[in-house]
């Protein structure tokens, strides 16, 4: 990953679903003048992401609150439409953003892109947590392995920040 912790967020085209329509937006848009927990997966419905990565922060969801986090986002390389019911499957509600990175823009743009062809999965997102602040990257975590959850759980992430 070529972004690291004090460096600010590329601005980035993302998609959102909303009233059942993908929208087009600016990553800037939601990381602007608020502190937000982003945490990136290989994809949605996989085994590590849908079991642990996902659970976690719906889980601690309230926690973070406690911590003064203005929002929370899922970003994976996947269409809106597929996050959006993988975070209905979830019941994220209100809770995560669930964010499209469909071209790997974002993926791209912070170098955590990874191909994982080899497992028919094609080029998807390693694991991270970071927290934003304004734009600019506070903490970051990254799993070395895509298959592994450790320091960048919702759980194991709280008690960085």
């Amino acid at each position: 990953m070529k972004i690291k912790e004090n460096d600010k967020i590329p601005n980035s085209e993302v998609f959102i679903l909303e009233n059942g329509e993908p929208i087009k937006k600016n990553i800037e848009e939601f990381l602007r003048n608020k502190k937000t927990i982003l945490f990136g997966l290989p994809g949605a419905y996989t085994s590590v992401c849908s079991a642990k990565h996902l659970p976690g922060y719906v889980k601690m969801y309230d926690r973070y609150k406690d911590k003064g986090i203005d929002q929370i986002i899922c970003i994976s390389v996947n269409d809106p439409f597929v996050m959006n019911a993988w975070g209905k499957e979830n019941n994220v509600t209100n809770k995560i953003i669930m964010m499209s990175d469909p071209f790997l823009n974002f993926t791209k743009a912070i170098g955590a892109e990874v191909d994982k062809s080899a497992r028919g999965l094609g080029m998807r997102s390693n694991r991270y947590t970071m927290l934003i602040k304004d734009l600019s990257i506070i903490k970051i975590q990254l799993e070395k392995e895509t298959g592994s959850c450790e320091i960048s759980a919702a759980e194991n992430f709280l008690k960085l920040i």
